[in-house]
């Protein structure tokens, strides 16, 4: 028998502080689920919320009755004399998620009852889901709790449940005060004192432990376990889906019915539709975890996938990257090229190397995407001399004034320097070289003909920035080319070049 996964986005996640689904968002998400995912259950809302949860809820409930699933779409209900249930039959749902109380504190002090008379109202509530053609499964809130101070309390409850048409009897760490060792030995006494019984649980992020604890209610005997997409739920939240898939997959060999290469879609699809990124170290999901930095990682995996585990990217829809920056190697480099199909040789790959590098110190990551630009700007583009060089220069700009600029320039082993302003830093820039050409050098300056800027196609907002420029200089034209995280920057550099080839001319 397969271990149960039960996906509550659409109810424990949307409690996430800011989140509520539109009604084509949660059909959307549902569908995904169950159709592409393949969780086996859904639990899509609270009964009574509003009038348009029901809505939401109703068209949830026609889409999987045509598609033939809707005894996989459950609804959280209330001991209420069956209010819950005529909502829940109204929508078109066919299974109840019954919430009782899994403690003596919440019995009495939240219901003000005695087990008895809870008891007594859980059993009429029961007898009226059924008469109503629902399935039940029962919640057992604030179960851990109970566990840890009141456990006849709870073994009294689930012996009475025992007697009733009840499905599966669900036992939530509610505000997630378990610890895994916790969690398995609870857990046990449950499947040991109940073999026949079907178990999930239920877990909560609040001490980071939620996807620990779903191991090891597993390891218990538990036979399904409740999720979110991304982690979403209440306070720190709930077990995530594409940790726990992969913990049962790798470190118990558990099988499931999940589909892992639809793990990352419907993580981007939450993610779109709820406003809640996932960080990029997010295990499964996150940007950046499958992305090598270290140049000596890289050297690894090219030399026999030595820095590689059970967690392929590819399982999960995925592919592995290696990222470039100051961290980056040859490896790193030419793991990239190869995606690519370009080659280079040792020599070109050191400048290559060196510049990704200096590039790297500027911005987080430079993308696969820079590297067309980064080798162009390298290789195609060096000037054959070195005469000029810019040794310094300064330009700011303040509300309601010119741009300035000072620049010093080394010219064939002299300094020169001079300051201007402009209609723009790059301007300032180029005016204040003019001033070292004309009162220094009693030499003519280019004019610049053409400014074009461009970014690498799907280059995030720190992307590299190429500035091409044409210049005209005595009938002659010079275009060069600069590359940088900065714009300025970049034209500087241009400049610089168009400067060593008149000068070699």
């Amino acid at each position: 028998m397969k271990f149960e996964i039960v996906d509550t986005t659409l109810r424990d996640g949307e409690q996430t502080s800011g989140v509520a689904f539109s009604a084509p968002e949660k059909l959307s998400i549902a569908r995904k689920l169950l159709e592409e995912v393949r969780v086996d259950r859904i639990e899509i809302a609270s009964a009574r919320v509003s009038q348009g949860e029901f809505e939401c809820v109703k068209g949830v409930c026609d889409w999987a009755t045509h598609a033939g699933v809707i005894d996989r779409v459950e609804v959280l209900g209330f001991c209420d004399n069956g209010a819950s249930i005529d909502w829940i039959s109204r929508a078109g749902g066919k299974v109840i998620n019954l919430l009782t109380k899994g403690s003596l504190k919440h019995c009495e002090g939240q219901l003000k009852k005695t087990p008895q008379e809870h008891w007594d109202n859980i059993r009429d509530n029961v007898a009226l889901a059924k008469a109503a053609g629902l399935t039940v499964n029962v919640y057992l809130e604030d179960w851990s709790n109970g566990m840890l101070h009141s456990p006849d309390y709870v073994f009294a409850m689930v012996d009475q449940l025992r007697t009733l048409p009840i499905r599966r009897i669900m036992l939530p760490d509610t505000l997630g005060v378990l610890s895994p060792e916790q969690t398995k030995t609870l857990c046990r006494q449950m499947t040991q004192r109940y073999p026949d019984t079907h178990f999930d649980f239920h877990a909560h992020n609040d001490y980071d432990l939620a996807v620990a604890n779903v191991l090891a209610a597993a390891e218990a005997g538990c036979q399904g376990c409740h999720c979110t997409v991304n982690g979403l739920g209440e306070r720190a939240g709930n077990a995530s889906l594409s940790s726990v898939v992969a913990v049962l997959h790798d470190l118990l060999k558990i099988q499931t019915n999940v589909n892992e290469k639809s793990i990352n879609y419907i993580s981007r699809m939450v993610e779109s539709y709820s406003g809640i990124g996932t960080a990029a170290n997010t295990p499964i999901v996150g940007e950046n975890v499958f992305t090598q930095t270290a140049g000596v990682h890289a050297d690894g995996d090219k030399k026999g996938q030595l820095y590689v585990n059970a967690l392929l990217p590819e399982r999960f829809g995925r592919t592995r990257e290696y990222a470039l920056g100051k961290m980056s190697g040859k490896a790193n480099i030419e793991q990239n090229l190869e995606v690519l199909g370009i080659h280079l040789t040792e020599a070109d790959m050191r400048k290559v190397t060196k510049r990704v590098n200096e590039l790297g110190d500027k911005k987080e990551i430079v993308t696969i995407d820079d590297l067309p630009y980064i080798i162009s700007d390298v290789l195609h583009h060096d000037t054959p001399s070195d005469s000029i060089k810019l040794v310094s220069y300064m330009v700011s700009t303040a509300y309601g004034l010119h741009p300035q600029a000072v620049v010093k320039l080394n010219i064939n082993g002299n300094e020169y320097e001079e300051s201007a302003t402009g209609d723009g830093q790059f301007d300032a820039f180029v005016r204040a070289v003019r001033h070292i050409y004309r009162n220094s050098l009693h030499r003519t300056f280019p004019w610049l003909a053409n400014y074009t800027v461009t970014i690498p196609p799907g280059g995030r907002t720190d992307a590299l920035v190429q500035t091409s420029i044409t210049w005209e200089h005595e009938g002659k034209v010079y275009r060069t080319r600069g590359l940088d995280a900065d714009q300025t920057e970049a034209a500087i550099k241009a400049t610089i070049k168009m400067l060593n080839l008149i000068d070699a001319d």
